[in-house]
């Protein structure tokens, strides 16, 4: 066999059975092999950013990676945004990359580049193969890097010439890197430190799982601290009869006031906070200067291990957990469509076990409070803050999950980055429920024009932060890659759009005008 088959064959073997591709000259061998070789699914992206996306929403739901395809330098480049969001989010990526020919990579061709170094950024681990002999062994350990908690960026350079050349052999797989421990010399001083309102337990990544939450919700019944999570989780479970936890806020003005009550504050799973830019005259570190941080647990460590722990520490095992939602009725909402009666649909709508991917920025701050007593169901944010990751990671959600409905919330700014996803989607029949928040205009840079400073902004600076001369028209985008849509203009039928969305078969895009 090849090279090429024998990576896909161990890319298998190990457990990757899944492609997101946007294939080249250089990957003809790879695509071939996928046709050779059984058991690999392959999703074809229109553009870069969408497969690195989407393989970040996979490993989001699916607990285990999946691979991309790209082509040459450029290719990767295009999708370096969405790596970098992966890779904040923690999610294991498998990226392979092809490349020139030894003997054609001498000739300076015009898609010659530093693929390593456009790489290594964006990766947790970078490798060229130089042999047919030497490929199936590299993609083995390509996939332990990645599956290195809490999951990690892994780029595997792939020459044409070690694809087409025979003498590639399958390779076992490699054995899957355990969690770290916690830290046991912090355990005694994050028990001590755990004690009151002015006391803060903070947690991110896998400790937002519905058992870790439990063991949180133990905690704060028992010591009457605070609980928070990170401003951006790569997934949250909850919903009614989950312990509700809300989020450090993202303004920094909020977040200081927020923070600014704790003296004490248990990191489990997250990093000590601070701001998401630098702001003229405001702090980037958000905690009081006097705050003492407690670094429990890292996000690669046990968390599950480290919140038992805690509560063991604390005596919290046997306290029922404090904070569960509970089921809400809302009201339907009237009038225009508003952040406030966007969250108030939501809140009515979400299905059980939903999936919600949510890229809504500036519209958002107001769904997680109004849909804490909602159907239990999974939430995901954008963790690097890289615009147009939604679209893709409902992809990829939407592929790990199928049996769950997949419900997207989506800036109209964010999702012009990522169009092409809805191709896709409509392409593969999956189950995405798209609702683009309409207000034409990037809306989270004008706030953020008032925050760094800048007084009265001239209709030059307005003009550069709106989207209209002409509007978009998601609808009329949406049917022209194969997606069915609607525009909505006022709450009740937003309402009415999203139930049919989500009542219906395959993909629905929903243009909700604000």
């Amino acid at each position: 066999m090849n090279g090429a088959e024998s990576l896909v064959r161990t890319l298998i073997e190990s457990g990757v059975d899944t492609c997101f591709t946007n294939p080249g000259t250089s990957e003809m061998h790879f695509v071939a092999a996928l046709d050779h070789v059984p058991g690999m699914r392959s999703v074809l992206a229109l553009f870069e950013g969408v497969a690195t996306g989407a393989a970040d929403g996979y490993y989001r739901m699916a607990r285990k990676p999946a691979c991309t395809l790209l082509h040459l330098g450029p290719g990767l480049a295009n999708g370096l945004a969405n790596l970098h969001n992966a890779k904040k989010a923690g999610s294991g990526v498998v990226n392979i990359i092809g490349e020139h020919a030894a003997s054609h990579i001498e000739l300076d061709a015009p898609l010659t580049s530093d693929i390593e170094g456009i790489a290594r950024p964006m990766s947790h681990w970078v490798h060229s193969s130089t042999s047919a002999a030497d490929v199936s062994v590299d993609g083995a350990r390509a996939v332990q890097a990645a599956r290195t908690p809490p999951g990690q960026i892994a780029s595997l350079i792939l020459p044409s010439d070690t694809a087409w050349t025979e003498g590639g052999a399958v390779a076992a797989p490699l054995p899957v890197p355990e969690r770290t421990g916690f830290d046991d010399a912090a355990l005694a001083e994050a028990v001590a430190a755990l004690s009151g309102p002015d006391s803060l337990l903070l947690l991110g990544g896998a400790a937002l799982s519905v058992e870790n939450l439990e063991m949180a919700g133990r905690i704060v019944e028992k010591t009457g601290c605070g609980l928070l999570s990170e401003w951006s989780n790569a997934r949250l479970e909850r919903g009614a009869g989950r312990v509700f936890v809300g989020k450090v806020p993202y303004p920094i003005d909020q977040a200081l006031e927020v923070l600014g009550r704790y003296r004490r504050i248990v990191l489990v799973g997250a990093r000590a906070p601070i701001g998401f830019f630098a702001y003229p005259g405001k702090p980037a570190v958000l905690t009081r200067p006097d705050a003492q941080i407690v670094a429990l647990a890292d996000a690669g460590a046990d968390l599950g291990g480290a919140l038992a722990a805690l509560a063991d520490g604390l005596q919290a095992r046997a306290t029922a957990p404090g904070g569960i939602a509970m089921r809400q009725q809302v009201a339907l909402p009237s009038g225009a469509i508003t952040a406030k009666s966007i969250a108030a649909v939501l809140a009515r709508t979400i299905p059980e076990n939903a999936i919600v991917v949510d890229e809504s920025v500036t519209t958002g701050r107001a769904f997680l409070p109004a849909t804490a007593g909602s159907a239990p169901h999974t939430w995901l944010n954008n963790c690097g803050g890289s615009i147009g990751y939604g679209l893709p990671v409902a992809i990829g959600a939407a592929i790990a999950r199928p049996e769950r409905k997949v419900l997207a919330m989506i800036g109209d700014g964010s999702a012009m980055y990522t169009l092409q996803a809805l191709w896709s989607m409509a392409r593969e029949g999956l189950d995405v429920t798209t609702v683009i928040l309409s207000n034409r205009s990037y809306a989270i840079l004008r706030g953020e024009l008032t925050n760094v400073g800048v007084q009265n902004p001239g209709p030059r600076a307005v003009d550069m932060l709106s989207l209209d001369r002409p509007a978009l028209d998601w609808v009329a985008m949406a049917r022209g890659m194969g997606v069915e849509g609607c525009r909505v203009e006022d709450a009740a039928a937003l309402e009415k759009a999203m139930i049919a969305g989500l009542d219906a078969e395959g993909p629905y895009l929903i243009e909700a005008v604000m």
